[in-house]
Order: structure tokens, then C-alpha cells, then sequence
């Protein structure tokens, strides 16, 4: 077997992951810092989602619902359409941008020219 040329579908997808989690990790600090939180909240897990609830405006309790099946779902929608809002973006770019195309979201947030108009950090 001739090992020069085996590919290894193992490392293609493990290097797609990494240029995944450092974009979505890129666009969150953006976000963070711009709404006047630390960016570096982008890199601490369990944090960085406190720090996302409240950018949308919403209790840090809320992180205990994400604990819940189904419930979690509804609160990620909430939360992406209050921060789309606190941004002054549409619900649809909430829900499509920053829902289903997150990382894209995230970066038009993080990137573009939408400023940050709900309350900073309390």
C-alpha cells in the first residue's frame, strides 16, 4: 500500500472544524467588544454564553434554560432576535443570520457597521 498518497478524511474534517471554531471564536470577541464586554469572554466556555445572554439584555439565569431540552432551542432564538434588535437588525437577520447561519451573523455583527444600542454591561 502505497502511504503518500492515502487520504485521511479524518484530518480534512478535524482542520474544518478548527477554521470553524477560531471564526466563530473571532466573530464572538467582535460582538463582545463592541456591546463593551471583554472580547476575550469569546475563549471561556460557560462564560462566553453568560456574556452572549447579556449582550441580548437577558438574566444570566437564562443560562440554566439552555440546560433544558427543546427550551434551549426557543432561548437560542430569543436571544439571537434580541441581539439582532440590540444591534438594529431586523428579526429576520436575528433569526436567519444570527440562528441558522451564526458564524456569518456573527462576523456581519462583529465587521460590519451595526452599532450596539441596548444597555452595556451592568
Amino acid at each position: 500500500m502505497n502511504h503518500e498518497t492515502s487520504f485521511n478524511p479524518a484530518l480534512g474534517f478535524s482542520s474544518a472544524g478548527l477554521v470553524v471554531t477560531v471564526l466563530a471564536i473571532v466573530a464572538l470577541w467582535r460582538v463582545f467588544a463592541k456591546a463593551g464586554y471583554p472580547g476575550w469572554a469569546a475563549i471561556i466556555p460557560i462564560y462566553n454564553v453568560y456574556v452572549w445572554l447579556k449582550v441580548a439584555g437577558r438574566s444570566g439565569w437564562w443560562l440554566l434554560l439552555l440546560l433544558v431540552p427543546l427550551v434551549n432551542l426557543v432561548v437560542v432564538i430569543v436571544v439571537s432576535l434580541d441581539i439582532a434588535r440590540a444591534f438594529g437588525k431586523s428579526g429576520v437577520f436575528g433569526f436567519f443570520g444570527l440562528f441558522v447561519f451564526s458564524i456569518i451573523g456573527y462576523l456581519i455583527l462583529g465587521f460590519g457597521r451595526a452599532r450596539y444600542t441596548a444597555p452595556g454591561p451592568r
